[in-house]
């Protein structure tokens, strides 16, 4: 007699070369606003930094941001009150882990707004099949349907097979000189476990040490989808 089982496959694990680094740290509130001086001060403190391709910057986010779906409005006027719990985050490769560790003892200036950094944990990318980034760089004048096309392509661009494509709340950021970017939000589901953590190590448009493309897990399209019905 000749059986052959099929043997279990072991579940997939995301390749540890693109991490997050993440500080404890210690501010009151920060600018609701804060790519621009945040980039600014990380840039300062961490010289190598804007010239590293894998490099990016996760904005600080409270628990008021609706999990990066809502936003308050008027949001260069309002200030971010954060938690003890609240982190910051960089995305990085992990031969500059070393590198980025240098911040931890030190101040960064906010416009005005002072975070002490802390120590350092490393957190792997997701293997998450819904995940979601909440800028990604457009522009006024380019519709929602224009814009989902647009990500689309970039992820086949990348070998990513597209199941679920949510375009969520447009924002505004503060930019160099003033200029305003415009984003969207996107949610990403049903992924293969590869493609989730693909999209989170390459990122979608420009922008990333802005906190820009990068993608982040997220608890599942049903949220979401109760979050715009009780917008609405």
């Amino acid at each position: 007699m000749f059986w052959n089982e099929e043997k279990s496959k072991k579940p997939y694990q995301a390749p540890d070369d693109i991490v997050d680094l993440t500080y404890k740290i210690s501010c009151k509130c920060l600018p609701l606003d804060h790519a621009y001086t945040l980039s600014s001060a990380i840039h300062k403190a961490l010289p190598w930094f804007s010239d590293d391709e894998h490099a990016g910057i996760h904005l600080i986010h409270g628990a008021e941001s609706g999990n990066g779906w809502m936003r308050p409005d008027k949001a260069s006027d309002e200030l971010l009150f954060l938690s003890r719990r609240t982190k910051l985050s960089l995305r990085l490769h992990k031969d500059r882990l070393d590198d980025a560790r240098k911040l931890t003892g030190s101040s960064l200036d906010i416009a005005s707004h002072i975070i002490d950094v802390g120590e350092t944990e490393i957190k792997p990318l997701s293997t998450q099949s819904t995940i979601f980034s909440r800028y990604i760089i457009s522009s006024e004048t380019e519709t929602e349907d224009e814009f989902l096309h647009r990500v689309y392509n970039d992820l086949q661009a990348m070998g990513v097979e597209v199941n679920k494509l949510l375009c969520g709340k447009s924002n505004e950021i503060q930019g160099m000189d003033g200029n305003r970017i415009f984003t969207r939000s996107v949610m990403l589901a049903e992924l293969k476990p590869a493609h989730s953590v693909k999209v989170q190590q390459v990122g979608i448009g420009a922008g990333r040490k802005m906190g820009c493309g990068l993608f982040i897990p997220h608890k599942g399209i049903a949220a979401v989808s109760e979050a715009e019905e009780e917008l609405g």
